[in-house]
């Protein structure tokens, strides 16, 4: 296989797990506030994505893939709200396993990755054409 097809198609694969991980993190963002609908009932579970490597026979490469996609265990959040109808017997609400803070910072090393397979896959390019112009 032509090396710089390589180049491509290790670029393609990153900008696609990438994508994947920023789905996640945005179903995360939009449920940060999602209750259940019952007492006592488990609101949104944050959501984790994990990648593994795979080996490109054809090119000799390793690739990355989306692996899984599994639920945060860490506890829920309790906030004390009476009045709320997803509040206990005590008055306590569960809140999601979400923090904003954390998935904004997921969210930008995402973007980034994201970013700097882009920059792999339009050097590979820009060789290729470089490579065609020699020959001509």
């Amino acid at each position: 296989m032509d090396p710089l097809q390589s180049i491509a198609k290790i670029a393609a694969s990153g900008m696609t797990a990438q994508t994947a991980r920023l789905r996640v993190i945005s179903e995360n963002v939009a449920n940060a506030d999602s209750t259940g609908t019952t007492p006592g009932a488990d609101p949104f579970r944050r959501k984790t994505i994990s990648f593994s490597e795979l080996i490109d026979r054809n090119g000799g490469g390793s690739l990355v893939e989306v692996d899984r996609i599994g639920r945060d265990q860490s506890p829920f959040r309790r906030d004390y709200d009476p009045a709320h109808p997803a509040a206990d017997d005590t008055g306590y609400v569960n809140r999601p396993n979400v923090d904003p803070i954390i998935e904004m910072a997921n969210m930008r090393e995402a973007s980034r990755n994201y970013e700097a397979n882009m920059n792999m896959f339009e050097s590979g390019r820009r060789m290729r054409g470089q490579m065609l112009d020699l020959l001509k």
